[in-house]
């Protein structure tokens, strides 16, 4: 008897699985239901393996995580997780069910037509994690100041001395007196709400520090670093977003990878350029944008990167003085050419992630 592959499709949902089997070339998958736990995972899977030559096994990346794929793996089970964003979608298909989003997996997985993604490991994860509750901290922190400001507005109270939120306007905060009472704790419960964000966000940020000091982080976070507008937060960041630089052949690939090429639609002899695409990791693609604005100023180098710069190889020297001088021209001329700032800063981001991805891979 032949030995053939069989290709596996799964709908995973947190309660349930749907499964559906394609064994060699049949046409028709082989679909069943099955409780999202791990002892009938289990038992399920191995049933599956013994009757197959080889079992190759796919879902969709989504807010179940990656602990299918861990499973898996650790049974000898080949298991991929694919981009849902990259999924083929046929524009007549009206019709969406578990059962057919399964079968529809195990179909394109067996014909090569699905992007799978890189699954990082449990530590990266676990440092994915803080990062991402420090920047989801940063979110509430300014939706907190807002309410605050704008409840303050409503009732005529504007700070003229300075700027908002430095010690001279929270002394004004706090000299505050509102007259009605559901006005008073109105206003108390704005202003614990930042001062409480502002105290997780202190607590999380010395977190990080303590996590980019230590292995196996402390040296790509330093290299990082060298380069301007990156500090070592923004640096972890991206070291636990993008994880390892060299699965990317080229830095082409990285800038795809964060969204920050540009849209096209060619047809006909005729080429359209648009935005850039936003596609894939947000994360790293608002550090990116973000550390471009630094590129604004004339190139030099703070106390800070100078002796960060110190502890490296004098190739690296070269390397981040070269990116300091080609950004910012980019910047001055696009701007010059009468281009917007956030446009201008948006084509920095893209080279300043090929300088990123020339410095991880050296």
């Amino acid at each position: 008897m032949e030995k053939v592959t069989t290709y596996v499709g799964l709908d995973v949902h947190a309660e349930r699985i749907v499964i559906a089997s394609l064994v060699g070339q049949t046409k028709e998958p082989v679909l069943s239901d099955i409780p999202n736990v791990e002892k009938v995972i289990r038992r399920t899977f191995q049933r599956l393996a013994k009757s197959s030559f080889e079992l190759r096994c796919c879902y969709e990346a989504g807010p179940c995580g990656f602990t299918l794929h861990r499973l898996l793996t650790s049974m000898g089970i080949t298991c991929e997780v694919i981009a849902p964003s990259l999924i083929p979608v046929r524009s007549g298909d009206r019709v969406k069910t578990d059962r057919r989003d399964a079968a529809k997996l195990a179909r394109l997985y067996r014909a090569g037509e699905l992007a799978t993604i890189t699954v990082p490991t449990s530590d990266q994860e676990a440092v994915r994690d803080l990062v991402r509750a420090r920047d989801d901290v940063r979110r509430d922190l300014v939706a907190a100041r807002q309410r605050l400001g704008k409840f303050l507005l409503r009732h005529g109270r504007v700070f003229q001395e300075g700027r908002n939120w430095t010690q001279r306007f929270w002394i004004w905060l706090r000299s505050q007196k509102l007259e009605r009472e559901c006005e008073r704790l109105t206003f108390e419960h704005y202003v614990h709400e930042v001062e409480h964000l502002v105290e997780r966000r202190i607590e999380l940020d010395r977190q990080l520090e303590a996590v980019a000091r230590s292995a196996p982080f402390v040296e790509p976070v330093t290299k990082l670093t060298c380069l301007r507008g990156i500090s070592t937060l923004s640096a972890l960041a991206l070291v636990a977003e993008i994880g390892d630089f060299r699965r990317f052949e080229s830095p082409r690939q990285l800038m795809a990878f964060l969204g920050l090429v540009p849209r096209e639609y060619s047809s006909g002899g005729r080429e359209k350029r648009g935005g850039i695409t936003k596609t894939g990791n947000s994360h790293a693609r608002r550090i990116l944008v973000e550390a471009a604005w630094a590129y604004r100023h004339t190139p030099q180098f703070g106390p800070r990167t100078r002796a960060v710069l110190r502890s490296q190889p004098p190739e690296v020297n070269e390397y981040v003085k070269k990116a300091q001088v080609r950004l910012h021209r980019r910047y001055t001329k696009l701007v010059g050419r009468g281009k917007k700032s956030q446009l201008a800063v948006t084509a920095v981001a893209r080279e300043l992630c090929g300088f990123t991805w020339g410095l991880m891979v050296a």
